[in-house]
């Protein structure tokens, strides 16, 4: 059992217990015709529970199964037995394991899924013989209404009884502790001006922890000032101060204690203020990120502050985490694996012992999801010609794809999440349930949407092996060369990086090494780090198409064109092609006249294809733009442009951070081969294919690879 007696009476209080399906205690004992052990049982739960128990008949024989409708028969009329002996009421309820009839076939394939069984197998686990669908109330009331009604009055007796409030929105975060004399909000707005007043003001570290905020605004130009008052007022008014304290803490412990965490992730990058905390490392001026992306005041989710950090230290800062605000706070996450499309086409093959080819070539008809959203196989069949004529001339395939269609979406398994960690204000149970997910870990019973919907401080800690390789590599330059590099002062122009990159040289440098990207790589010929911010973006399935005239923007200039003059500052550095977030809401706010907050909520509304919002949008995005100088037939075809660029246009913020790291891998290689590539191996020594890549690049880059010698390496 999940709860056993002793849990039930300690915590019996605000409950209500019913008796369940022919399985429970109760009907277990009643199956096996022992009554006198189901009215022990029937009597302790009363002694716990009183009037709050309740005695469970159910209605799921099948009419092709006599036996087992006889069985659950002899069960309720145990049930009414024990009810008259012992006063406790009897509700009717469905043991519903599946929602509709027809799902019943369905479900008996996922059972197969599930326990790793084929169809056809005589003895796997099977509940064919019952009918355990949602069963309609007319039928239900049709059924017992006549002899039992009080047993369809319970229950409504027990809704009515029932009271859940779960309270959605709310700012779940620990307190922070801060110096005496100080608040929170003094005390973001302290380490704010004096970390700006290093980044921008030219002050030392040194300096830098002595200075007053007026001493530290005085260092700094006026569009900083601006933007860090802007940004720090956004965030005490959404109640987010101690949000940001708690990270700023945990991350530069940990850089104190030499560990390497990514530039940023996802749109936190775009906030000067996580840049002058330390953070994130990207400077959002320079690269034109925008803080809206990140925490607008129209956004109902608290804002997703993402960490990578090298893989091999990310339990030492969770574990600095727990021990400053306590192990009944911190949890992970779990996480539900579903079916989606091509899974449940590859599980529902396997299922019907359809011959593995076949299966695998149905299910890579079936199209990739697009930046994360799986398509559903109901619209794929609908989109995809071939797929369609799949679907309705293979027989074997139709079967497949409706069981599938059926199952999709439908949990297949649950585990800890990879990289979320949660830290409440009070006992996290209090907030969640809990549960032991692995041996030894205790994790959140909510996955994390509901997590966040509650207000719970979520974060993720994401392990990056690339971030332990630079590590590594750096440890070993300063060994053999005898040259501390702080990553921080890499230039971002070197050329030796830039002509790697140019001839496509990449191999272990992070999200630049597949054959695709070298190809065009070799055809782009970066020659500025943006180059590479735009390429991180346009390197994923929708956006890919844009990649050939990027290229030929890049090199060939009277290629570029642009709709209206208005649209050049916004895609000049991406030679007219549309390839951000960010540029769509500089768009909608520079040329439709837009709020920078407005322009996020209407790019979201866009990108997800809320019908509502872009028709009533559509006609004040058209009036914006002739306001600006655009005629109306200018104004129209943009906004059909925007379109498809907001479902599948990136972050730039992430795809900056993302590019930095690329860019960090691709300068270690260029100008210290040796050390990187012995970094990188050391990383993969447990995968032998990796290691034959890497070999060969060795080989490739004119390195001499040795064995193991105990006498010459080191760890």
């Amino acid at each position: 059992p999940r709860i056993d007696h002793e849990l039930l009476e300690q915590y019996k209080e605000g409950l209500i217990a019913t008796s369940a399906c022919l399985g429970g205690e109760i009907g277990d004992a009643l199956k096996n015709d022992d009554y006198e052990k189901a009215k022990e049982v029937a009597s302790w739960y009363k002694s716990v529970f009183g009037d709050r128990y309740y005695l469970e008949v159910q209605d799921h024989g099948h009419p092709d199964a006599p036996s087992h409708s006889a069985e659950q028969k002899r069960v309720n009329d145990g049930v009414f037995k024990l009810s008259k002996e012992l006063d406790i009421p009897v509700v009717l309820t469905c043991d519903a394991h599946y929602l509709k009839h027809a799902d019943q076939d369905a479900h008996e394939i996922l059972l197969c899924v599930g326990t790793g069984a084929f169809l056809s197998d005589e003895k796997r686990m099977s509940l064919k013989d019952y009918e355990l669908h949602v069963i309609p109330p007319a039928e239900l009331i049709a059924r017992w209404g006549t002899d039992n009604p009080e047993v369809i009055t319970n229950s409504k007796a027990i809704a009515d009884r029932c009271e859940l409030n779960i309270e959605l929105g709310n700012i779940l975060i620990p307190k922070f502790p801060v110096p005496k004399g100080d608040n929170e909000k003094s005390f973001l707005g302290k380490l704010t001006w004096q970390g700006l007043a290093w980044r921008y003001g030219g002050v030392t570290v040194e300096q830098r922890d002595t200075l007053t905020v007026t001493e530290a605004k005085k260092t700094l130009p006026k569009h900083i000032v601006e933007r860090a008052d802007y940004e720090l007022g956004i965030m005490d008014e959404m109640g987010y101060n101690g949000y940001f304290l708690i990270v700023q803490d945990f991350i530069n412990w940990g850089k104190d204690q030499g560990v390497i965490f990514g530039p940023g992730r996802g749109s936190a990058a775009g906030s000067i203020v996580s840049y002058a905390i330390r953070i994130t490392e990207i400077d959002p001026m320079q690269y034109g990120l925008m803080f809206e992306r990140f925490l607008n005041p129209g956004r109902i989710s608290m804002p997703d502050i993402d960490i990578d950090i090298q893989d091999t230290r990310r339990d030492e800062v969770i574990q600095y985490c727990v021990e400053k605000y306590g192990k009944e706070k911190v949890a992970n996450i779990v996480t539900f694996g579903r079916m989606f499309a091509r899974n449940a086409v590859r599980d529902v093959a396997r299922v019907l012992q359809v011959p593995y080819a076949e299966a695998d070539r149905l299910a890579k008809m079936i199209p990739q999801p697009v930046q994360g959203r799986h398509i559903p196989l109901a619209t794929s069949i609908k989109d995809d010609i071939d797929l369609h004529r799949e679907y309705e001339s293979n027989e074997t395939s139709k079967t497949v794809i409706d069981y599938a269609i059926t199952l999709e979406g439908t949990v297949r398994s649950h585990g800890v999440h990879a990289a979320g960690v949660v830290i409440a204000p009070d006992d996290i149970v209090k907030f969640v349930p809990l549960e032991m997910a692995q041996k030894g870990v205790i994790a959140t019973q909510y996955p994390m949407g509901p997590v966040d919907e509650l207000g719970l401080l979520k974060i993720d800690f994401l392990g990056l092996a690339n971030l332990a390789v630079i590590k590594n590599a750096l440890r070993i330059i300063k060994r053999v060369y005898r040259n501390d590099i702080e990553l921080g002062e890499i230039p971002n122009d070197d050329d030796t990086t830039f002509q790697l990159f140019r001839d496509g040289d990449t191999t272990g440098v992070f999200q630049f090494e597949s054959a695709g990207m070298k190809r065009y790589l070799k055809e782009l010929k970066p020659t500025e780090f943006t180059d590479l911010i735009a390429m991180n973006a346009l390197y994923r399935p929708g956006p890919m198409s844009e990649i050939p005239r990027f290229i030929e923007g890049k090199n060939n200039a009277s290629s570029v064109s642009y709709l209206h003059n208005s649209l050049e500052p916004i895609l000049r550095d991406t030679y007219g092609v549309m390839v951000y977030q960010e540029q769509i809401i500089q768009l909608l706010q520079l040329v439709a006249g837009y709020s920078a907050g407005e322009a996020d909520l209407v790019r979201k509304a866009i990108g997800k294809k809320k019908r509502d919002i872009m028709k009533s949008e559509e006609p004040k995005f058209i009036a914006g733009c002739v306001k600006q100088g655009l005629t109306e037939s200018q104004a129209k075809q943009l906004w059909n442009q925007i379109q498809p660029f907001a479902d599948y246009s990136f972050n730039k913020a992430h795809a900056t951070c993302y590019a930095q790291i690329a860019y960090w891998t691709a300068y270690l290689k260029a100008n210290y081969p040796a050390a990187f590539m012995a970094a990188l191996m050391t990383s993969d020594f447990d995968d032998t294919d990796r290691l034959a890549i890497e070999i060969a690049e060795c080989k490739h880059m004119g390195l001499e690879v040795l064995p193991p010698d105990v006498n010459e390496s080191f760890g």
